[in-house]
């Protein structure tokens, strides 16, 4: 059965099945916030053949990630979330089933975090295109701000990158991973089609913030876009080590060290928070975020983001190097 089998009408009954069923039905829905906190709200679109592909993401994965995009970018400003809507322009052509597989894998994030769906929007487009704003509430004494680092302060993941770009090549071109550890490699695609938002990270964020402001962003444009943007936002530089980027080493026992430092740097969709803070401040916080969280360099007062790499070599990170939209 096909969109264009049932019209709009049926398949918004299908889609409410899905969504909250007293926060849907009017022309918005209505919601309580703390009134002592903020409200933060963002939008992500995905687009079939940019975002994704039948080739790499299942329709349920497609799901997933579109919330985990959203999520990532609340945990990002420090904020918990509350509310999603959905905008879906889809094909006429397109099965039923790739809807609710797509919304099935919506909800399976979703519950992780008991959020809701309280709306959206339903259209017809020639290309499957998602579009998701996620409402999210935080204390004015916890948001994390691009703007806010400084000199001297520290640079701390929350977890490995390049992952999810080597999972997108290994799904990309089966042959590429076909000498690599099979439980590595369902790591690496899980890590593209299923990645987790920081949110479990936020509870340790709040509480040092009680003293200490921290600096941040998250790299789903890749790790080297994040550094950069908030040195930008920040008027400050920064260096990194490559030597502390664990990823690098593992991922060049399968490809060339050039092509894993790139993956690592520019790869992204790795969803991981990029947090500056004190030195002191982050050794007492990095136990409580996992084992893969480290630090990988510092903010300097000069405005130039580098590598230091093996060589001792500074080497000039760079946007352009990332993907761009319009290129």
């Amino acid at each position: 059965m096909r969109v264009k089998d049932i019209g709009e009408q049926k398949l918004l009954e299908q889609i409410k099945s899905f969504c909250s069923e007293n926060l849907i039905g009017d022309d918005g829905a209505v919601l309580s916030i703390d009134p002592l906190q903020k409200i933060v709200v963002t939008t992500d679109v995905l687009v079939d053949g940019v975002h994704f592909s039948d080739k790499t993401t299942p329709p349920s994965s497609v799901g997933w990630r579109s919330v985990a995009a959203n999520l990532s970018d609340l945990a990002a400003m420090g904020a918990a979330p509350v509310a999603i809507t959905i905008g879906l322009a889809i094909p006429k052509e397109l099965p039923i089933k790739w809807i609710k597989s797509l919304y099935s894998g919506i909800n399976i994030m979703l519950n992780k975090y008991n959020i809701p769906i309280v709306g959206g929007d339903l259209c017809h487009s020639p290309v499957k295109t998602i579009s998701i704003t996620a409402i999210g509430k935080v204390y004015p004494n916890h948001i994390i701000k691009r703007s806010t680092a400084k000199p001297n302060q520290v640079i701390l993941v929350t977890g490995h990158h390049g992952m999810s770009r080597a999972g997108l090549e290994i799904l990309s071109n089966p042959r590429l991973a076909r000498d690599l550890n099979k439980d590595i490699r369902l790591k690496f695609i899980n890590a593209h089609q299923n990645p987790q938002p920081r949110l479990d990270v936020l509870p340790y964020l709040w509480n040092t913030m009680k003293t200490h402001k921290i600096a941040g962003m998250d790299s789903s444009d890749g790790l080297a876009d994040a550094i950069i943007k908030i040195c930008q936002m920040s008027n400050v530089g920064a260096e990194i080590e490559q030597s502390k980027i664990p990823m690098i080493a593992k991922l060049s026992k399968w490809i060339p060290k050039e092509e894993a430092l790139r993956w690592v740097l520019y790869g992204g969709e790795d969803f991981e928070l990029v947090l500056c803070l004190p030195q002191e401040i982050a050794l007492k916080l990095l136990p409580q975020l996992g084992e893969n969280a480290h630090i990988i360099g510092k903010i300097t007062q000069k405005k130039s983001v580098t590598l230091l790499n093996d060589n001792s070599e500074d080497l000039p990170l760079d946007l352009s190097k990332g993907f761009q939209h319009f290129y």
